[in-house]
């Protein structure tokens, strides 16, 4: 299960909370406690600070009235101290999630809508009415060919990143995958096993729910049914263990398994382990190579021993609750040699307010004449006109028709890596798939075995 122990490389804490803007970015030593690094200007709601690729930590800043940020997304990068990118989108963006190779950025709003941007170059891919109240937590498969969003209403919406990503449907609603309004409120969690078939994810509610589904069907695998409202959830490094933080301050620990269970509704009883040490609710849970750890509205953050169940260090959050918490590598933390920046460094854009299609024959110049051109039978002077009047009507010059070229090339390459990215997700889907219906042929073989046992079917 995790208690202490060492990894590969010593490991950050990264925490915010959502008092002000001037509380910002904390970040610890997970080892030792010390304080490694703090970032100004950032106050973030629960789900909306994420790390792309352990070289940049973006965060969505909360809506408050009279707040210059409101609804700013930033972006810093984390070997390199310098303001943030500020993006400005046309709505407030609360919770965030990206794509584990970080190519994908997806933020949720109150009033339902979802945008996707392509994080290199900054396009807004796709923005579409995907609820009707404000969206609470966002999640991508880990194999990246599935999206998924739940709202404050309960509603989770499962969406095929290939439908997402179609430019030619770039104007209307994408079809949705499945869907379900099985939590009965706001729903917390989203995860997704990394370890585990792409197939299976997580979910955790206000309605002191956690459940397992199959994100290929939609089906409900279980439900595991706590006595106070949940609002965090997180998997151990070999996910064989769920931890469920509640609103009360406990952290419940259960085994858990993804198979399917006849009587999907349980209520998780003597056999789970409960974690006493923070006084209110639990905001967020992550896992390091150090154990547990977790954050909740007293302020503070604990490591967990979780075998002997106690807190091995505490972090004191003064300014305030914390919201967010990541772990990330301290060796993100160490600016890059000059050398080093061509192979390793991932760069980031400003993130388009509206969706652009990508026109491939951008940038063609069509050289129209003057009717005394046409009548001059001279041919130099002839393309002597037709480049002055091209230069007095479009105001280009040399330097900037080689600037058109260049992000003309730049964007055929985006839809091209695209169109890879696309393909690649449509056979991890199809195999998904075709995994699924060996299961279940599989299962259709043994219950047609003889058995006593009177079957419940799902609803």
């Amino acid at each position: 299960m995790g208690g202490g122990g060492g990894g590969s490389g010593k490991e950050a804490l990264v925490a915010c909370g959502d008092k002000s803007l001037g509380v910002g970015i904390t970040v610890w030593d997970i080892e030792t406690g010390d304080h490694l690094l703090h970032i100004p200007t950032c106050a973030s709601s629960p789900n909306s600070l994420i790390c792309l690729r352990n070289q940049y930590l973006v965060a969505s800043q909360i809506h408050k009235p009279a707040s210059v940020a409101a609804g700013v997304i930033f972006t810093w990068p984390l070997n390199k101290l310098q303001k943030p990118l500020r993006n400005y989108p046309v709505e407030t963006v609360g919770p965030l999630s990206c794509t584990s190779d970080g190519i994908y950025l997806a933020g949720g709003t109150p009033s339902g809508n979802i945008y996707i941007w392509e994080v290199t170059t900054g396009r807004l891919l796709k923005k579409w009415r995907g609820h009707n109240v404000s969206l609470t937590s966002l999640a991508f498969s880990n194999d990246c060919s599935l999206f998924i969003s739940g709202s404050e209403d309960g509603m989770i919406v499962i969406w095929s990143m290939i439908s997402l990503l179609d430019e030619t449907e770039c104007g209307r609603l994408p079809p949705l995958l499945s869907f379900s309004t099985e939590h009965m409120s706001f729903v917390t969690s989203l995860l997704s096993p990394s370890r585990r078939s792409s197939s299976i994810f997580l979910s955790s509610s206000l309605d002191g729910t956690c459940k397992v589904w199959d994100v290929i069907t939609g089906t409900l695998l279980q439900t595991k049914a706590f006595p106070t409202p949940i609002t965090a959830i997180v998997l151990d490094r070999a996910e064989k263990h769920l931890f469920s933080g509640t609103a009360d301050g406990r952290i419940f620990v259960n085994a858990i398994d993804f198979r399917f269970v006849e009587d999907t509704c349980f209520s998780s009883g003597d056999q789970q382990i409960v974690l006493n040490g923070h006084k209110e609710a639990i905001t967020a849970l992550t896992f390091s190579s150090s154990g547990l750890i977790s954050t909740s509205e007293d302020c503070t953050a604990c490591l967990w021993d979780v075998i002997n169940c106690v807190v091995v260090r505490r972090f004191n959050h003064q300014k305030g609750s914390i919201t967010n918490l990541l772990v990330i590598p301290q060796s993100s933390l160490i600016p890059m040699q000059t050398n080093q920046r061509g192979s390793t460094n991932f760069r980031v854009s400003l993130l388009d307010k509206y969706p652009k299609a990508v026109n491939l024959s951008e940038g063609t110049i069509t050289l129209v004449p003057s009717s005394r051109s046409l009548e001059n039978q001279n041919t130099n002077t002839s393309v002597y006109r037709s480049t002055d009047l091209m230069n007095r009507q479009r105001g280009t010059t040399p330097a900037a028709i080689q600037l058109k070229i260049e992000t003309n090339i730049e964007n055929r390459v985006s839809t091209m890596r695209m169109a890879k990215h696309m393909m690649e997700m449509n056979n991890r889907l199809r195999a998904s798939l075709l995994k699924l219906a060996q299961s279940r042929l599989l299962q259709n073989a043994k219950n047609e075995k003889p058995t006593n046992k009177k079957r419940k079917r799902l609803v």
